[in-house]
């Protein structure tokens, strides 16, 4: 392959990933596509915080380098580290199936192309390219430890590999809880390629690095001990620690499902597949993971992210539970790639015509679902978000404390009032997270001009303690409700 078919199709997937995305991205806080949690992340990052459980710290490293450019709001450089995310998962799975000399279709650029915008498009994953999250970072670490355990280096960088393997693993887990899913599918597609046989030095190298990536969660503690307004967990004891990067809050939606509602979760689950890829996708998705099956490691390690990461996103009794099943997609996509390839055998793939008459039929399906599924993702003009804290700012009166309830509400106002500095006089209290003694010490620490009481904080005992303070309310489900007495 010569160096201009190596770049060309990956600078192209890059740039018309760029131009979507970017047509489509939140310019400043957004509630578009489940993404309430945006406030709680930019502020956490923001103010050298904590965000909730299990507390995200490679994603508040990196979300702070992005909040340091200098353009647009700081929401919107936020915004920028998923989109960017995004592309560079897309590029990843264009290199699992082009770049690696393992891959069964290595060298076909046009099926790494199809593999990668089938992703990148697909309606779940695009619209969390556009908002302040995780998730696309998570298929980002994802996609890059697929890549790097696929890779057959010579022995003599195989130590250096190992040490690659495990950090990534380890930053990956630093970003979200979940890629430890991937963990044990990543270690035994190294018994594979041997054979089944264990190689203990290499995976005493992996497990270790491993272990020096996960250290990246010691840095919690450390923006603890600087008392910030959000500080979820303080967890400077072993038990808050624990707490915190356990999910302990979450832990009891697991398994909280019945059998009915395990049928009607399979059932969407099919149903949520077919909308990310429409029927010509999963043809081509199941003609390259059973047609053209092989006995590789690509295919262990796709199926695998397949099979346990449906399983959670399944049995995890969340809303926005789909939202985990972005690794099947990452999957997916890769089979898609390898039936397109496989369609394309050698012959029909040195044949120009038949190659770019794919290309183009190809590329007019993708502005076909680009321009059917951009308003569904759109959220470019979701205002909701900052109408509400722009209005709750202008509202509440001088001195006033407010309690906020709702995620939407309360990570809103921590963003105009935290992140941005806004009403340094007010006081915006959660009700809903009263009964944490970390949240009642995080405010006393915050606001040292309110009366505490000595006891529990209740919003009662505080509104008791503090009778010269206006009181606001402030939520929003359907509409915002925000009221004030003096």
């Amino acid at each position: 392959m010569t160096l201009t078919r190596k770049i060309v199709p990956p600078l192209i997937l890059t740039c018309s990933l760029l131009l979507v995305y970017l047509g489509t991205i939140a310019p400043g806080l957004t509630w578009a596509n489940d993404g309430a949690d945006g406030g709680d992340f930019i502020s956490a990052t923001a103010t050298g915080g904590i965000a909730h459980p299990t507390g995200y710290p490679v994603y508040l490293l990196v979300g702070r380098l992005f909040q340091a450019l200098p353009i647009g709001s700081l929401a919107f450089r936020t915004n920028l580290l998923s989109l960017l995310a995004a592309i560079l998962a897309c590029v990843f799975v264009y290199g699992i199936l082009v770049w690696l000399p393992s891959s069964p279709v290595t060298g076909n650029w046009l099926a790494g192309m199809i593999a990668a915008f089938m992703f990148g498009i697909s309606p779940v994953f695009w619209s969390q390219a556009v908002i302040t999250e995780v998730y696309t970072l998570h298929a980002a670490f994802l996609a890059g430890s697929m890549f790097i355990f696929l890779w057959i280096p010579s022995l003599s960088e195989e130590s250096r590999f190992d040490r690659w393997r495990g950090l990534l693993l380890g930053l990956s887990a630093g970003n979200h809880i979940t890629s430890v899913l991937f963990f044990p599918g990543a270690m035994l597609s190294r018994c594979f390629a041997e054979k089944w046989k264990i190689n203990w030095h290499s995976l005493l190298r992996i497990i270790t690095w491993l272990g020096i990536g996960l250290l990246i969660y010691l840095i919690l503690p450390v923006r603890s001990l600087s008392a910030p307004p959000i500080n979820w967990g303080a967890p400077t004891t072993l038990r808050q620690f624990t707490w915190l990067v356990t999910g302990e809050l979450y832990q009891e939606r697991l398994m909280d499902i019945s059998l009915v509602g395990i049928l009607d979760r399979l059932q969407a689950w099919s149903s949520i597949l077919l909308k990310q890829f429409e029927l010509p996708g999963i043809l081509l998705g199941l003609l390259g993971l059973v047609y053209f099956f092989k006995p590789t490691r690509l295919y262990f390690i796709t199926i695998w992210n397949l099979v346990v990461f449906s399983a959670f996103a399944i049995l995890f009794s969340a809303f926005d539970s789909y939202l985990y099943l972005i690794p099947v997609f990452l999957s997916f996509s890769i089979w898609i790639g390898l039936g397109i390839g496989g369609l394309l055998d050698k012959k029909a793939a040195q044949n120009r015509i038949v190659k770019y008459g794919v290309a183009i039929l190809f590329a007019c399906l993708l502005v076909v679902l680009i321009t059917v599924r951009w308003p569904q993702v759109d959220a470019s003009q979701d205002a909701r978000a900052e109408k509400f804290g722009s209005r709750a700012m202008e509202i509440i009166p001088p001195n006033g404390i407010v309690f906020v309830k709702s995620d939407r509400a309360i990570f809103a106002l921590w963003y105009y009032h935290y992140a941005l500095h806004l009403r340094s006089d007010i006081s915006v209290v959660a009700p809903d997270l009263l009964h944490f003694t970390w949240y009642s010490d995080t405010l006393r620490s915050t606001y040292p001009s309110i009366t505490w009481p000595d006891d529990i904080l209740w919003q009662e005992t505080i509104i008791e303690a503090n009778p010269q303070r206006p009181i606001c309310t402030a939520s929003y489900v359907d509409l915002d409700e925000i009221s004030c007495e003096k």
